[in-house]
């Protein structure tokens, strides 16, 4: 049936009318709108509409979405949805969730019958002035009292709890020592079983003394509990002790063979946690089977406190049929507080995984196209944040809140190259988020991280206080081929990364064959490792044709800059000042342009210029300015300035003061003769960072209790100076 203009046109005003009565209550969803749509489908195709749902806590006895008649859950709602989606839906479908607290008894799933289309939106957003909670744990009221410890039957958590939430903050697992760290006494290592291609092994552990004198009461059924948690290089490693060994102090774990580039040894830092002889400080929880016991402040009082217990490991799950191309599209989730996810530690433990990349997300992501999270907030999770992981494209993530992470933030990619390429993962942009405070469970997790993923977008977010690294780009070790190509990492503030904990780490971390990947624009500052390692900005193992300019970085312990090896990268136009131990570091010699350095400005206080064989590696070098303040001798890796020029290098180099760099405010003031004599084009640094209201701004800056306590760490690394671990 054929319809005209006027007759189009005086139906759409029909149609908003309609909506608007409806979403104000005065019409009821499901009873006027199907009159509509019964036209609707006769008349035309093409006419847009728009559906309202609304779900409270309580909902309504007799739910159809209407804001009479509520429904209760988002599970709900799916089932309507569900009832109307049809490949001819044309307009939208709002969800409005409304205040209160929605405590899932497992995760929230969409599948392809939850998907828009092309021509139909559907969202799930807070009502106006609204913050919604979609909620992963239960909350309790301590019950059994005593003078010193809480005590809570918890049946039905057993030993599976990861973390406990005491009004909202995440508490500490009793452990020993109570700060800082054991070291190894020595370590051993045997096969633990035949014909298993020696991939699994015991680990004999020789404590020191003031380790295990508190484990030398536990049967060994308390034994097993106890978790070994060490920290070595760029890694971590969870495991159950399995027995006591023969030898004093020695304890035995089984687990994967030790890696033969990154193995306990002597010295590695390590503490115990999770029994009963732990549970001694202010603060501290552990669980036995099924009873938790807190040790409370005089402040935490037994009416007013609330423990959470997160009980999902995963708040929600997107998973499209990528195989038989049904995707799940178009769907927004907007201004929801995603809280509280677990992570579930089985017997096994946890084995040592770069930027743990072994460890899932709270929000997992599978084969989805134009999935949105617009000013959400997502927090005290066991894992990552969000994983767009498999098959994900033209995904954006906007205007977050992404906090307290027992691992990292977003994850963006897989680890490993599918065969087939939809599977591939590309075009996510990550825009104006806050992501601060990760690594809790899992230090060697990252801010953002990119695995086997090109074309997207880091743009402008705050990434901050994480104990590796804050961004991590590309998978690959060396030349072969990379899907990491074409990712921007752009207009961000990087900062207090690393907090002396792991080595081998940077603000800005790449692998890999890169072709078009850029990382530009960004300030990129407190960068401090625990030995080597720590810098602003790291081209490790194969990092190729990756361009990094217009960069600010400030403050790093071993180098603002560090190429491992890699084929022509461009390091230009960049400000790169004050870090401990060299001001920039090359490693490999390799015959073919390794990387371009010029137009960059490069200022100490202390240390050396240049650590490496920056006289062999093949490099071009020009029209940079160096500077040393506090009168520290100057020279190019002992050589003087002629012979560094003589050695093809930095003809056209200034040696002086460039001008005003501030720290405190991240911004500078250069000389305007100095910076046209080297090329030196000059940008604005204020301009990373997030961006939007004064409040958002402000939300943007880590506590000074972080920064003190972040200060605190380096100041005593500074001062023991420790080898390279």
């Amino acid at each position: 049936m054929k319809i005209n203009t006027i007759t189009r046109f005086v139906l759409s005003i029909f149609f908003l009318s309609l909506n608007f009565y409806t979403e104000r209550g005065i019409a009821s969803n499901f009873t006027n709108i199907k009159r509509g749509e019964y036209f609707y489908n006769v008349l035309t195709d093409s006419i847009p509409k728009t559906v309202i749902l609304h779900i409270t806590q309580t909902g309504s006895t007799k739910p159809d979405g209407s804001i009479k008649n509520p429904f209760k859950s988002i599970a709900e709602a799916q089932k309507k949805i569900r009832t109307f989606i049809s490949s001819k839906t044309r307009g939208s479908i709002k969800v409005v969730i409304h205040e209160g607290i929605y405590e899932l008894n497992e995760p929230l799933l969409f599948t392809y019958e939850d998907s828009g289309n092309e021509n139909l939106s559907i969202s799930y957003e807070a009502g106006k002035g609204e913050r919604p909670v979609i909620s992963g744990a239960c909350k309790i009221k301590p019950t059994q009292l005593n003078n010193r410890i809480w005590t809570l039957n918890i049946p039905q958590f057993k030993n599976e709890l990861f973390d406990i939430y005491i009004n909202e903050h995440r508490a500490t697992k009793a452990r020993t020592p109570n700060e800082g760290f054991f070291c190894l006494d020595s370590i051993k290592e045997s096969i633990a079983e035949k014909n298993n291609e020696q991939k699994t092994a015991n680990q004999h552990l020789f404590f020191p003394k003031k380790a295990y004198i508190s484990l030398k009461e536990l049967s060994p059924d308390e034994l097993s509990n106890v978790r070994f948690n060490a920290f070595f290089k760029w890694d971590n490693m969870i495991r159950f002790l399995t027995k006591k060994g023969n030898g004093d102090g020695e304890y035995i774990t089984k687990g994967e063979k030790m890696k033969p580039w990154n193995p306990l040894e002597k010295q590695t830092r390590f503490y115990l946690e999770n029994y009963p002889a732990a549970l001694d400080t202010i603060g501290e929880w552990y669980l036995d089977k099924q009873i938790l016991r807190y040790i409370p402040s005089q402040t935490e009082k037994k009416l007013t406190t609330t423990i959470a217990l997160p009980k999902l490991d995963k708040l929600l799950i997107i998973e499209g049929d990528i195989q038989n191309n049904k995707l799940i599209e178009n769907i927004t989730f907007k201004g929801l507080r995603f809280l509280y996810s677990n992570y579930t530690l089985h017997q096994e433990g946890f084995e040592p995984a770069q930027s743990a990349s072994s460890v899932d997300a709270a929000l997992m992501i599978n084969g989805a196209n134009k999935i949105k999270f617009e000013q959400c907030e997502i927090a005290h999770t066991g894992q990552y944040g969000i994983w767009f992981k498999k098959g994900c494209s033209n995904c954006t993530t906007v205007h977050c809140y992404i906090h307290d992470l027992g691992a990292g933030g977003i994850r963006i990619g897989e680890t490993t190259i599918p065969k087939d390429e939809r599977q591939l993962t590309h075009n996510i942009t990550i825009e104006n988020c806050i992501i601060h405070s990760g690594g809790y469970n899992f230090p060697s997790a990252v801010g953002v991280w990119i695995g086997q993923s090109g074309n997207n977008i880091i743009r402008h977010n705050d990434i901050g206080d994480f104990r590796y690294t804050g961004v991590s780009v590309g998978w690959i070790w060396g030349y072969a081929y990379s899907p990491a190509k074409n990712n921007k990492i752009i207009y961000n503030h990087i900062h207090h990364i690393g907090w002396a904990l792991l080595s081998d780490m940077a603000g800005v971390y790449t692998l890999g064959q890169s072709e078009g990947t850029e990382v530009s624009n960004n300030v990129i500052n407190d960068i401090y490792a625990y030995s080597y390692g720590g810098w602003g900005l790291y081209t490790d193992e194969g990092s190729s044709f990756i361009k990094m300019e217009k960069n600010l970085v400030l403050n790093t312990k071993t180098g603002g800059f560090h190429q491992h090896y890699g084929k022509e990268n461009i390091i230009r136009n960049n400000v790169i000042a004050f870090a401990d131990n060299y001001q920039l570091q090359c490693t490999r010699v390799e015959p073919h342009l390794s990387f371009t350095f010029e137009h960059n400005i490069v200022v100490g206080k202390e240390g050396v210029l240049l650590q490496g064989p920056w006289f062999n590696i093949n490099i071009k070098m020009d029209r940079n300015c160096y500077w040393f303040e506090n009168d520290i001798p100057f020279n190019f890796n002992g050589k003087s300035i002629t012979e560094w020029i003589e050695a093809g290098r930095d003809g056209s180099c200034l040696i002086e003061s460039p001008g005003i760099i501030d720290e405190k405010n991240q911004t500078f003031k250069l000389k305007a003769e100095l910076t046209k004599a080297i090329g030196f084009k000059i940008f604005n640094p204020t301009e990373a960072g997030v961006y939007g209201s004064i409040e958002w701004i402000q939300k943007s800056k880590l506590s000074s209790s972080i920064i003190q306590d972040f200060n605190k760490l380096v100041s005593e690394n500074r001062r023991l100076r420790p080898q390279n671990n």
